[in-house]
């Protein structure tokens, strides 16, 4: 099997720090937005559903100010049925449909 080359932004953590399953690979999440200031702040490894996800749910301005920790996205209420979903399933990538909110 041929070793898989890491993108910049892909973390070495096989384990999704939000739905803390094991999957194929993670990319690494600026817990404050680069376009809020945290490009050189603390990241943590998501999952590209729950990464996806994140970004589809929340501005950056809320995830800079409201969401800026896995405990506190964690206990977003906007993502419990996703996360009691997504925590049951075995998949590496979704397609998510809806468009970007502003």
């Amino acid at each position: 099997m041929a070793k898989r080359i890491r993108k910049k932004e892909e973390s070495a953590d096989p384990v999704c720090a939000l739905c803390e399953r094991e999957v194929g690979f993670t990319t690494l999440h600026h817990l404050v937005p680069r376009e809020e200031g945290g490009k050189h702040g603390p990241t943590a490894p998501l999952c590209q559903p729950c990464h996806s996800t994140i970004h589809l749910t929340f501005t950056n301005k809320e995830l800079a100010v409201l969401y800026n920790s896995i405990p506190a996205l964690r206990e977003a209420e906007e993502l419990q049925k996703y996360l009691h979903w997504v925590r049951t399933k075995r998949l590496d990538k979704i397609t998510n449909r809806r468009g970007k909110r502003k």
